[in-house]
C-alpha cells in the first residue's frame, strides 16, 4: 500500500489496522445510503441518551399520573422512595420500551427532517432557506416518528406507571406496593392492550401527543437553528455551542406544550386509576385540559415540569455529542453539503 493510499485510508477511519479486511469496511460504509446513516446515528444517539435520563424519566410519569403515594412528594423524595421499594432497577422500570420506542423515534425524526428540509427547499423555494423551513419540517418529522412509534410510548407509560414493591413482603407474601394491573414487560402489555381495544387502543392519547409534539418539534428546530444563525462564523461548529442551542431550544418547547403532555400521560393510564376519572374517560384533549384544572388544580398541568427541565439540558447535551461522534464515524457530510450530494 502506497503512502497516499494510507494516508486515506487512515483519515477515513481512525484507529483501524490496515488491510483488506479495513477497506471492506469502509467501503460498506461508504455505499450506505445518507438516509440510511441519519438514521443509524440518530437512533443510536437516542438510544444513549434516553438511558442516562432514565430515572429522571420514571420520576416524571409517577409525578403526572398523580400514581399513589408520589403526587405529594417532590423529585428527590420521589427518588428515593424507587430506591427503597424497587431498589436501582426500579429507576430504569419501562427503560427497554423507552429504549426500543426512542431508537427508532429519534431516527425517523432526523431523517425525515432532513427529508422533509430538502422537499420543502425543492418545491416551495418562496418560503425560501430561513426557520420558518426548519419550523414546518421539524412539526412533520416530529408528527411522523409519533405515529410509527405511539404504541411503544403507550407500552413505556404502562411500565413505568406501575409500583410494585420488590424489596419487602406483605404479610399475605405478595410484594405489591398497591394493587394494579402488573404487565411482564413491553409484549405483554401491546397484547394486552390491543385485546381490550384493538388497534384504537394502542392509540390511546395519540390526540394529545400530536397536537404537543407538532409544535414542540418544530419550535424546537426552529429555535436551534434562529439561534445558529447569530452565532458567529467561526463557532459555527462548536459543540458547546450546539448543546447551549439545542438546550435552550428543548426547555423552551417544553414549557410551551407541557400540559399537552400530561393529559396525554393521564389518558394513557386512566383506566387503571379510577382517581382520574371524573365523569369518565377524557374524550377529547380540551376536555382533558379543562377536567385537569377544574378537579386537580392548574398546577397539574406542569406536574412534573421541574424534573423536566432537570433531564432535558443532560440529554440534550448527550444527544447531541453521540449524534455528532455517530456522524463522524459514518462519514455523513455536513449539513451544508447534504442536499447537494443527496440529490447527485
Amino acid at each position: 500500500m502506497d503512502s497516499s493510499q494510507g494516508s486515506t485510508l487512515s483519515s477515513n477511519v481512525a484507529g483501524f489496522v490496515e488491510g483488506p479486511s479495513t477497506r471492506q469496511q469502509v467501503y460498506y460504509i461508504d455505499q450506505l445510503p445518507l438516509y440510511v446513516k441519519e438514521l443509524i446515528a440518530g437512533g443510536a444517539a437516542g438510544a444513549f441518551a434516553k438511558t442516562v435520563v432514565a430515572p429522571l424519566e420514571r420520576t416524571k410519569i409517577l409525578l403526572q399520573t398523580r400514581t399513589e403515594g408520589f403526587h405529594s412528594l417532590g423529585v428527590y423524595q420521589s427518588l428515593k422512595k424507587i430506591l427503597k421499594h424497587e431498589g436501582v432497577l426500579g429507576f430504569y422500570k419501562g427503560n427497554g420500551a423507552s429504549v426500543i420506542r426512542i431508537v427508532p423515534y429519534a431516527a425517523l425524526h432526523f431523517m425525515t427532517y432532513e427529508q422533509y428540509r430538502s422537499w420543502i427547499l425543492d418545491y416551495y423555494p418562496a418560503l425560501g432557506t430561513g426557520s420558518i423551513v426548519d419550523l414546518l419540517a421539524g412539526s412533520t418529522a416530529g408528527g411522523t416518528a409519533v405515529l410509527c412509534t405511539y404504541p411503544l410510548d403507550l407500552a413505556r407509560t404502562k411500565l413505568a406507571y406501575q409500583v410494585v414493591n420488590t424489596r419487602a413482603s406483605l404479610p399475605n407474601g405478595t410484594r405489591n406496593f398497591h394493587a394494579q394491573p402488573a404487565y411482564t414487560g413491553i409484549r405483554n402489555v401491546i397484547e394486552s392492550v390491543y385485546k381490550e381495544g384493538g388497534v384504537r387502543a394502542l392509540y390511546r392519547g395519540v390526540g394529545p401527543t400530536l397536537i404537543g409534539i407538532l409544535p414542540y418539534a418544530g419550535l424546537k428546530f426552529y429555535i436551534y437553528e434562529e439561534l445558529k444563525r447569530h452565532v458567529p462564523e467561526e463557532h459555527q461548529k462548536s459543540i458547546l455551542m450546539r448543546l447551549s442551542c439545542g438546550a435552550l431550544a428543548g426547555l423552551f418547547g417544553q414549557t410551551l406544550t407541557y400540559p399537552l403532555d400530561v393529559v396525554r400521560r393521564q389518558m394513557q393510564v386512566e383506566h387503571l386509576q379510577p382517581a382520574l376519572q371524573t365523569g369518565g374517560a377524557y374524550r377529547s384533549t380540551r376536555e382533558g385540559l379543562v377536567t385537569i384544572v377544574r378537579d386537580q388544580g392548574w398546577k397539574q398541568l406542569f406536574a412534573g415540569l421541574s424534573i423536566n427541565y432537570i433531564k432535558i439540558v443532560p440529554s440534550v447535551a448527550i444527544g447531541f455529542t453521540a449524534y455528532d461522534m455517530m456522524k463522524t464515524w459514518l462519514r455523513i457530510p455536513p449539513r451544508q453539503k447534504t442536499k447537494s450530494i443527496s440529490t447527485a
